[in-house]
């Protein structure tokens, strides 16, 4: 089986035909899904995904974009869907220097906060970063996560992955790594060690080779699954047991 460690499924481009996209990923062999809520009502969504179909984790959580209007009742409102059946970390959460939506300050000052509330309910974190290096890893290192996280849809280079991983983070790759021009990217895949790596879709978003244009979804985290194989050197149903053994292992999840 594989573990799909990072998707929302909850995302309004599913409201079609989420059905089908979850037989899909039942008939690629994905055994489980995280899906990552980004704010109050995505968090309620996942919530509600996870209750709905056995298969489906939640995680909940403030993106950055989103952290400068959040109020103290809010934060308390997400402190109480973690505590909820299912949701298995706090996330996604992080800093994104890129797009700038929330100002900086905020931003360091909303991850810090949720980094707090995972180490006080026991949960691991999802971690988003764009462009914050620095400041992401003086905030972990700061408050260190109790019960692991992951770095997901990792972009940085060798250099930020070994402080990644002596943070004692996982790393999780997603559609850019198959990119044809990620030749840096697939050089860090390679040195990623096995048992700290997880693999995702980020769906709707990077969808991976040779699908790049259409909507990603879940199931098409094989061919991420695939590309990693090829740089690994290993077989892919390998691959997949120990991604999966990973992410059961990070977010206390059982595969049926």
């Amino acid at each position: 089986m594989i573990v799909e460690s990072h998707a929302h499924i909850d995302d309004q481009r599913f409201d079609v035909d989420r059905e089908e996209v979850i037989a899909r990923l039942r008939a690629r062999g994905v055994g489980a899904v995280i899906n990552v809520g980004y704010d109050l009502a995505s968090s309620r969504k996942s919530l509600a995904l996870a209750a709905k179909y056995p298969e489906i984790y939640a995680a909940v959580g403030i993106h950055p974009h989103d952290v400068s209007a959040v109020t103290e009742q809010e934060w308390e409102a997400l402190a109480s869907l973690a505590r909820q059946p299912k949701v298995v970390a706090i996330g996604e959460i992080g800093l994104d220097y890129y797009r700038d939506l929330s100002p900086r300050a905020a931003q360091r000052d909303g991850f810090a906060a949720q980094l707090h509330i995972a180490n006080d309910l026991g949960l691991p974190i999802i971690v988003h970063n764009r462009d914050a290096h620095q400041d992401v890893i003086d905030l972990i290192r700061n408050e260190p996560p109790q019960n692991g996280g992951v770095m997901h849809c990792f972009s940085g280079s060798w250099e930020t992955a070994k402080i990644v991983l002596d943070l004692g983070l996982f790393i999780s790759f997603a559609g850019p790594v198959t990119f044809k021009n990620a030749v840096k990217l697939q050089e860090v895949a390679a040195k990623i060690p096995l048992d700290r790596l997880l693999i995702e879709t980020d769906s709707p978003y990077l969808t991976p080779e040779p699908l790049r244009g259409r909507r990603n979804e879940p199931a098409n985290v094989q061919l991420v699954l695939e590309k990693l194989a090829a740089i690994k050197k290993i077989d892919p149903g390998q691959l997949g047991a120990i991604t999966a053994a990973n992410s059961c292992r990070l977010f206390g999840i059982t595969l049926n």
